[in-house]
């Protein structure tokens, strides 16, 4: 359900292919919210988010230190909006698929606009080397 569809490739393979992964987490979240089978899904919850604010931190990393490498004017602007969404915490919610369903719709709405205003910006940057 949840991919990296064609327009949310920047064209800078690294962060294309980090992008993948965190959609990726965010279709695990929505795997998780239509399983049936399993009642008790804070366990998976857990991991799901303790796997996405690493996996997270690593990409964020990784993004600063290419920006840097290119002296990305906007690098500053970046690192903003990446602690913000670092400092983002989802309150335990009792209902379980409402907190997936938080999680999910907090991610992707991040992702996608991240994606197409900001990081986009990057791969424009690069064009004009």
């Amino acid at each position: 359900m949840y991919e990296m569809k064609p327009e949310y490739y920047i064209g800078i393979d690294m962060i294309d292919e980090e992008h993948k992964q965190l959609f990726k987490y965010a279709d695990d979240a929505y795997e998780l919210l239509h399983d049936e089978n399993t009642p008790d899904k804070y366990d998976r919850i857990d991991m799901i988010l303790e796997d996405l604010r690493d996996y997270t931190a690593k990409h964020f990393n990784d993004e600063e230190q290419y920006m840097e490498s290119i002296n990305y004017k906007k690098l500053f602007t970046q690192k903003i909006q990446h602690q913000e969404f670092i400092q983002h915490h989802n309150d335990e919610i009792k209902d379980q698929d409402e907190q997936i369903m938080g999680i999910l719709k907090y991610l992707t709405e991040w992702l996608v606009n991240h994606i197409l205003y900001v990081d986009g910006q990057i791969a424009e940057f690069v064009s004009k080397m």
